[in-house]
């Protein structure tokens, strides 16, 4: 079985930052996926901040890759 190459920050800073097309996707996905939680209570409060950080997870991981092509380093940034 042949292993795929895996993409680099560069590969997400060029398809979703350089990239006209990527760029209006990203911020489309943006737009849809970081929704402010709701304002339930008790576990309904629960349940939608456990919903939102799996919402917020993949973009922040792209957002992460694309700082990391720039040259921005956090120190908060978690490894697949």
């Amino acid at each position: 079985m042949i292993q795929k190459e895996r993409p680099t920050p560069q590969d997400y800073r060029d398809l979703f930052e350089i990239n006209k097309l990527g760029a209006r996707v990203f911020d489309d996905l943006i737009a849809r996926f970081y929704r402010p939680r709701g304002n339930g209570s008790g576990i309904d409060r629960v349940l939608d901040a456990h919903e939102f950080m799996g919402r917020r997870q993949v973009l922040d991981f792209i957002t992460n890759q694309i700082d990391s092509a720039n040259g921005v380093h956090d120190d908060q940034t978690q490894g697949d």
